[in-house]
């Protein structure tokens, strides 16, 4: 290798180990963690004013619930955002179920002193955010589902849904990996994650904004990989959502490639009272292409439903 080549490769390098390094130090000592008979229940509490559990979705943790948070709610909620099951420093246990992760919830909320909160959750946050809602009705005074899970599914196009978490779970596995991948190949990773390439192509400066800070903070991965393995195996809620009574508002949009519309519709004909509000265009990313709309929309309804 030449001495040109072997300086690129060292000042790469140098560039890699800075970026994964200021990663974990971004989520050093920025949580709490309590125990409970589940294991540990790291989260991250700010604001004030009604109080919301915000459940982050594949790949996140309490600072992707804190990037939820700061998109949709601003600065006129008080907001909790723990890490689910395998998560940074929450525990993660052989057979643990999404139900097991509702009553963490409950014992989070426990400890913290809060009888009800509405709930909101994003992406694959839906699966125990709905079994919270379906297990304890008294203490959810509404449900907001962006872009969340919520159903098993077959067909083509499950399959290729599937085919893509099955490739994130691969690359979510190691720091590097993911570094390289969300780095390098960021447009193609962007579709990966189930926004179509015209969306992709047609961002704005702000949107790219918002979901590059989304992306990036999903690094460090590797403390995040046993969450996103045990999202990918666990069991659906699928009818158990008709046991749910809390006022519930499912946001999501027509092209999502990850997480599809059917399964939203299958919510809105299950839930009772729900309401259904879809974009035509968005994907899996809709939480940034459709930022404003979505930020009035839940604002309101959960101000609506706070005194339920």
């Amino acid at each position: 290798m030449s001495l040109s080549a072997t300086a690129a490769v060292a000042a790469a390098s140098a560039v890699v180990v800075t970026d994964i390094r200021k990663a974990y130090g971004r989520i050093a000592n920025a949580s709490m963690v309590i125990p409970s008979s589940r294991g540990a229940i790291e989260f991250k509490r700010a604001g004030s004013g009604p109080a919301v559990l915000v459940v982050h979705g594949s790949g996140g943790g309490f600072d992707q619930g804190e990037l939820v948070a700061q998109a949709v709610l601003g600065d006129s909620f008080q907001w909790i955002a723990p890490s689910r099951f395998g998560y940074l420093r929450s525990t993660f246990r052989e057979g643990a179920t999404f139900e097991d992760q509702a009553r963490a919830y409950a014992h989070l909320l426990d400890t913290l002193g809060l009888e009800k909160v509405a709930v909101l959750a994003l992406s694959h946050g839906g699966p125990s955010a709905l079994l919270f809602a379906a297990l304890f009705p008294e203490r959810v005074s509404s449900l907001t589902l962006l872009s969340c899970g919520v159903a098993s599914s077959s067909g083509s196009e499950q399959a290729g849904a599937n085919q893509k978490g099955d490739m994130l779970t691969t690359i979510y596995k190691y720091d590097l990996l993911y570094w390289a991948v969300s780095k390098l190949l960021r447009s193609h990773f962007i579709e990966l994650m189930g926004a179509d390439p015209t969306v992709v192509s047609s961002l704005t400066d702000q949107q790219r904004k918002v979901i590059d800070q989304v992306i990036d903070y999903m690094n460090p991965v590797s403390p995040r990989s046993a969450g996103v393995v045990f999202d990918n195996r666990a069991a659906m809620p699928n009818q158990r959502i008709a046991a749910i009574r809390a006022p519930t508002l499912i946001v999501r949009a027509k092209d999502d490639r990850l997480q599809l519309y059917r399964n939203a519709e299958f919510a809105a004909a299950n839930i009772r009272g729900s309401r259904l509000v879809g974009f035509d265009k968005g994907g899996h990313l809709l939480i940034a292409v459709q930022q404003a709309a979505i930020q009035a929309e839940v604002q309101e309804f959960i101000r609506a439903n706070q005194s339920r």
